[in-house]
C-alpha cells in the first residue's frame, strides 16, 4: 500500500476535514429534537477553510482527496 508523506499544513488540514467530517456525521446523526435543521458549526467549517487555504489546497479538490486517501483510505 502506498503511503503519503505529507508536509505539516497537508497533514493538518487533513486532519481539519476529518475532524470537520466527523462533525457532519455526529450532527446528521442525531435526531431533531424540536424539528429545527441540523446546523454544523461555523467554526469547525473555518477552520477546515483555513487549513486548506494555508496548505495551497483551496480550489484543488482532486490533490487534496488524493491525499487524503493516500494518508486515511479508510476514513
Amino acid at each position: 500500500m502506498p503511503t503519503a508523506v505529507l508536509t505539516d499544513r497537508e497533514r493538518t488540514a487533513v486532519q481539519a476535514y476529518l475532524r470537520l467530517l466527523h462533525t457532519v456525521r455526529a450532527a446528521f446523526d442525531g435526531s431533531p429534537q424540536d424539528g429545527r435543521p441540523t446546523v454544523v458549526p461555523p467554526t469547525v467549517l473555518a477552520e477546515a477553510e483555513r487549513a486548506l487555504a494555508r496548505a495551497g489546497l483551496a480550489g484543488n479538490e482532486e490533490q487534496f482527496f488524493r491525499l487524503l486517501r493516500d494518508w486515511r483510505p479508510h476514513a
